[in-house]
């Protein structure tokens, strides 16, 4: 539903609240009043995000994206401050089955703005994840220590210390092997 629908509903019912009080119905006028404020509400609180948030608190990741899903044009539904967590939460969702579109999802997030640092830092470490997957090690070490910086309650300490464990194994660089693995499979070498 477009976000300015919502306005000139509640409008509406304080329009009709007016007319219900000057024609001293008062209980009716009172409450188009009270029901006039949840369509202001959802003009700033967007329904289906928050039934999305709603869906993964529950760990119902296929909910969530129903919900998301259901948000077809962002910019006629949302307000401008619920950008970043519609792609925030649309990187989370998309996350197990494409890391690219997860990846471009979380920038668009930290690009709009998250307001609290633990989904900051949940979005930096997606995007160390994504770039340690794709063999970007010191883009993925400059996000996770930018992720443990935002991480002040250590909700994401042992995901951050597992990563830089994985960081740790992996190849330096394009074309130098790790140290760790053996030399097998050099049939005729020079040794």
């Amino acid at each position: 539903m477009n976000k300015y629908i919502k306005l000139v509903i509640s409008v509406l019912f304080v329009s009709i609240g007016v007319y219900f009080i000057t024609e001293r119905e008062y209980g009716w006028g009172v409450f188009l009043f009270l029901l006039s404020i949840f369509p202001i509400i959802l003009f700033f609180r967007n329904e289906n995000i928050l039934l999305a948030f709603w869906q993964l608190r529950k760990q119902n990741i296929e909910g969530a994206k129903k919900w998301l899903n259901k948000i077809k044009n962002p910019e006629t539904e949302l307000a401008k401050m619920q950008f970043g967590y519609f792609y925030y939460m649309k990187g989370l969702v998309n996350g197990q089955e494409n890391i690219s579109e997860s990846e471009t999802y979380m920038k668009k997030a930290l690009q709009y703005g998250l307001t609290f640092d633990h989904d900051k830092a949940m979005a930096k470490l997606t995007l160390a994840s994504t770039a340690m997957a794709k063999g970007r090690k010191k883009e993925a070490e400059v996000l996770l220590d930018e992720a443990k910086k935002l991480d002040k309650t250590d909700m994401l300490k042992d995901q951050i210390k597992m990563m830089k464990d994985q960081m740790k194994k992996m190849n330096i660089g394009k074309n130098m092997q790790n140290p760790n693995m053996r030399r097998g499979g050099m049939k005729g070498s020079f040794f």
